[in-house]
């Protein structure tokens, strides 16, 4: 049923439960994992020095990725992993049509009524533009 599944993170808790549904898909299905973080450049302020907060954020996607290539590695899924650059939700969209992924899997806050209006989200740009389907996995309620 997939073949490709591809997974976007950004290291948070809510792409935590994302990761595990993503990994039990991709087992189950022997399905090729690709795993990215996008480095959001349309989070940099104009007035800081660009490059080292690009290094920061460079760092913080491969150590997002690491963690969950070594998961899938140990589970016996092929897995290949990116750090691309640009606008979160087109280039999550690019990169699935560029590598005719089957499904992308992603996390989400569940924020409802003004908090979602305010601060948008990736999760839900991508589910209304995407042509694929997308699993959408909602983070745990804090206790």
């Amino acid at each position: 049923m997939y073949e490709r599944i591809l997974l976007p993170t950004d290291g948070s808790d809510a792409a935590d439960r994302a990761i595990e549904q993503a990994l039990n898909l991709a087992k189950t299905y022997d399905a090729r994992l690709y795993v990215i973080s996008i480095v959001d450049q349309t989070a940099i302020p104009p007035d800081v020095r660009a490059d080292i907060l690009y290094e920061e954020l460079q760092e913080d996607g491969e150590q997002a990725v690491d963690d969950i290539e070594q998961k899938a590695s140990d589970a016996g899924i092929d897995v290949r992993t990116s750090i691309p650059q640009g606008t979160p939700y087109r280039t999550i969209l690019d990169f699935a049509d560029d590598h005719d992924v089957d499904l992308i899997v992603m996390g989400t806050h569940g924020r409802r009524g003004i908090d979602r209006y305010l601060l948008g989200s990736v999760t839900e740009k991508v589910v209304r533009l995407s042509e694929r389907p997308v699993l959408t996995v909602r983070m745990d309620e804090p206790s």
